[in-house]
């Protein structure tokens, strides 16, 4: 019996020879397991439809499918189209993730009981140098309460340049004023 897996990684490909190997092997690094990943080539004229045909022969949770070039948009929703996890995260296929990305994604979830997980990224150039560059957007709508404790959490520690964009989605309560007093106290 084939038990659905928690979690899709979806992945769409397109002229990435160079990085993809990179990317694909940080997905199949992680401490979470319980992963399907999906690698959709978008018609990519260079190696990498043969690069993600490999992974696929090696591991039974990566699953490749060929298509005409869309665009990432068309990919993501041919990813979505097959998708079995109940949960999706995507990633670009020039990208890399921390080896814990899906398990501490998953488990932050699943403890706050949330609907979405969103984390920031680093930007790394060719060198490996990291640019700190932190950005995240967190939807607000009526979590007053939690709001403080939310923004706190998500301001970088180890960096200095980032973003932290606060969504008001029309929220009745004091958010859309709290929101407007965080920017006031971190604009630069």
């Amino acid at each position: 019996m084939f038990n659905m897996p928690k979690i899709s990684v979806i992945v769409p490909v397109y002229n990435v020879e160079k990085y993809l190997a990179k990317c694909i092997d940080s997905i199949l690094a992680q401490t979470f397991t319980d992963f399907e990943c999906i690698l959709i080539n978008d018609g990519s004229p260079d190696n990498s439809p043969a690069i993600c045909d490999e992974y696929a022969k090696k591991d039974e949770r990566m699953k490749v499918i060929h298509k005409e070039n869309g665009g990432v948009s068309s990919a993501r929703n041919t990813g979505l189209d097959i998708a079995q996890g109940e949960w999706i995260t995507f990633a670009d296929s020039d990208d890399w993730v921390d080896e814990n990305y899906l398990e501490l994604m998953y488990s932050n979830a699943i403890k706050n009981n949330c609907d979405l997980s969103i984390c920031g990224f680093k930007s790394v150039d060719e060198k490996g140098n990291i640019n700190a560059v932190f950005s995240i957007i967190v939807p607000i709508y009526k979590v007053e309460k939690y709001l403080d404790e939310c923004v706190q959490s998500v301001l970088p520690q180890s960096f200095t340049d980032y973003e932290c964009v606060l969504v008001d989605g029309g929220s009745p309560d004091n958010c859309p004023a709290m929101c407007d007093e965080y920017a006031k106290k971190t604009s630069k």
